[in-house]
């Protein structure tokens, strides 16, 4: 009996450690701001352009399926065939 009381207490501590996660915390995020201030997953090439101006610079497409990336002044947007996949903004340096 002490040694299945043992083995459950044992396999109940595994499982508790299993369970763990950690947690990222993003500070200056705004997300309100800048649901507007990109372009939104599912946006066509065509709608991104019209909204937001032709990009900085225009990469060409790479891989399968291909993933083509749009440069702007303050983020970059990931197309994949003609669809928004993500849109990131650029990292800003530290003033000193």
């Amino acid at each position: 009996m002490n040694m299945k009381l043992a083995a459950l207490v044992a396999a109940a501590f595994m499982i508790m450690n299993a369970a763990q996660a950690d947690t990222l915390l993003v500070e200056n995020v705004d997300e309100s701001a800048a649901s507007d201030a990109r372009p939104s997953r599912g946006m066509t090439m065509v709608r991104v352009e019209g909204r937001y101006g032709a990009p900085r610079v225009r990469q060409a497409p790479v891989g399968d399926p291909p993933i083509t990336r749009w440069d702007y002044g303050d983020y970059v947007v990931f197309f994949e065939y003609d669809r928004v996949l993500h849109s990131v903004e650029k990292p800003r340096l530290a003033k000193n």
